[in-house]
């Protein structure tokens, strides 16, 4: 039987990728690499000090090391579509349900390794404000290191990060995203704070910040993995009437309409440049103002990158999901470790 062309035909009984199936998949992976690409340029811009896409288009005048470098960056997003293309013709032989669970597991390592940095971050500067508070790191490491600990920068460069490329590790090899665990930690650490402070009159700035820190994560990293699950809240007067198909044109166009947008906005209005919303807190390792506390509010900051990141990663496995539906596959709900 020919294969026809039309979106709402199912897909035939051969492996051979059509040409809706061919688009429909690009699109979707387009959308990641493309976001892949502008969160990788955003940091050789503003801290590797590369020119840019915008401005090598723009005719701008180069300064800096790596001045001739623009056109690399100019290319990487041309690439987008193709590098998305050469992908899907790699794993043709995949259902739309096979590549969305895929996509969402790149959502659901990229969440384990943002819960296992603000767990073991948490932690370890909560440590550390403590013992210097206290006077506890000079016996231990000496005055000079206590000195640079005090400073952003250098707790920033010489203990947030270590741990950050530990969690990543950590979020490879392990099953799970625990962020069960990281709610349990959240009302452990607040019930600690009534009890040192109603029972031992003991009261820091760290400790508030560990439960705004944890908090945050918690609110905003589980975002993605409660959209794979359909645990969001749906007002649903109309949508459950629906038949499958229906639903996923419903799906298709909020998500094309609503949710990348949301998330596109966030991401360009906050890196656009040095003085952005994001780029500012984290080039300048911004930090509260109470002295003692943790210093992560500029980690707080990029919540708000990961958060559209991971939203963007889960978008994308969503129109797999919904393409294969009108190409007349059956769309499965199921958690990815």
């Amino acid at each position: 039987m020919q294969h026809s062309s039309s979106l709402l035909t199912p897909l035939s009984s051969s492996n051979r990728l059509h040409k809706p199936d061919l688009l429909l998949r690009s699109v979707a992976f387009t959308v990641v690499y493309a976001t892949v690409i502008f969160l990788l340029n955003n940091f050789l811009n503003f801290w590797a000090l590369w020119p840019g896409a915008l401005n090598t288009l723009g005719g701008l005048p180069p300064a800096g090391p790596y001045a001739g470098f623009g056109w690399l960056q100019v290319l990487s997003y041309v690439s987008a579509p193709m590098l998305a293309v050469l992908h899907v013709y790699r794993l043709q032989s995949e259902s739309y349900q096979d590549l969305s669970s895929r996509v969402s597991n790149w959502a659901a390592t990229t969440i384990k390794a943002a819960f296992w940095m603000v767990l073991l971050v948490g932690m370890v500067d909560m440590l550390v404000s403590f013992m210097r508070i206290e006077s506890l790191l000079a016996p231990i490491f000496g005055d000079s290191i206590t000195s640079q600990l005090g400073k952003p920068q250098f707790r920033g460069a010489y203990v947030h990060l270590p741990l950050m490329l530990l969690s990543c590790f950590i979020a490879i090899r392990s099953k799970g995203l625990g962020f069960i665990w990281l709610a349990l930690l959240v009302v452990v650490a607040e019930f600690l704070i009534v009890i040192t402070r109603f029972v031992f009159s003991y009261e820091q700035a760290f400790m508030g910040d560990l439960v705004r820190f944890w908090y945050a994560a918690l609110f905003l990293f589980a975002s993605a993995n409660t959209l794979l699950l359909e645990g969001h809240i749906r007002v649903d007067v109309a949508y459950t009437h629906f038949k499958a198909r229906t639903q996923s044109w419903v799906n298709i166009f909020g998500v094309c309409l609503l949710g990348l947008p949301l998330c596109f906005t966030i991401l360009t209005l906050g890196m656009w440049d040095r003085t952005s919303s994001i780029n500012s807190p984290l080039l300048s390792v911004e930090v509260s103002q109470s002295g003692y506390g943790m210093y992560v509010k500029y980690l707080m900051v990029g919540f708000l990158a990961i958060f559209a990141f991971s939203m963007v990663i889960q978008f994308s496995s969503y129109l797999l999901k919904h393409f294969g539906v009108l190409r007349g596959e059956t769309a499965t709900t199921t958690a990815n470790p």
